[in-house]
């Protein structure tokens, strides 16, 4: 019998009004550890309140962990742009078509 696994790449929006993206295999229980404050050494410690603004599922790690890193090296107008699906925007703001990013 295969398993299925499902990983979830996510950005949150901090009370600070900055971006977290993250990658997990339980969205449920990440967002809940997020929120709670169970990491102090987590980047959103001192940000909370947060919301879950996005998130994509992948049935291979390696495809999450890829994804994460691309996100996170993106700049907060093309993360904004993802989150509400603006593709035409998100295709404008990459660098294969402006290098201004």
């Amino acid at each position: 019998m295969k398993v299925h696994h499902v990983y979830y790449v996510y950005i949150l929006l901090c009370a600070d009004g900055s971006y977290y993206t993250g990658m997990t295999n339980n969205i449920e229980k990440r967002f809940a550890e997020h929120t709670i404050g169970a990491i102090p050494s987590c980047y959103t410690y001192s940000r909370r309140p947060l919301v879950l603004k996005y998130t994509e599922y992948y049935n291979r790690v390696d495809d999450a962990i890829n994804r994460e890193k691309q996100i996170k090296r993106w700049s907060r107008k093309k993360k904004e742009a993802l989150m509400n699906e603006d593709y035409e925007e998100l295709k404008r703001l990459s660098k294969k078509y402006n290098t201004n990013e």
